[in-house]
């Protein structure tokens, strides 16, 4: 099974940030996440409960940019 998006995680807000997000469990944030289950750690219990329930993970391409840029970076 697959989904198009993986965007039901609990998430927490980033101390001193005011629009910064990241998964409660793995701490992985949410723009590095980007709606992907491969996004979240391999120990995140919320992958573990979604891959146990039949959810496949995508491997990581080598093209893919993990890198997180902050907002201001761009104003």
């Amino acid at each position: 099974m697959k989904k198009l998006y993986y965007i039901d995680y609990p998430q927490e807000h980033l101390e001193d940030q005011m629009h910064r997000y990241r998964c409660v469990y793995c701490k992985v944030e949410t723009t590095i996440i980007n709606g992907k289950l491969e996004g979240h750690l391999p120990s995140c219990a919320y992958r573990i409960k979604l891959v146990g329930a039949g959810y496949e993970v995508a491997p990581l391409a080598a093209t893919d940019n993990l890198v997180s840029h902050d907002a201001d970076d761009f104003d």
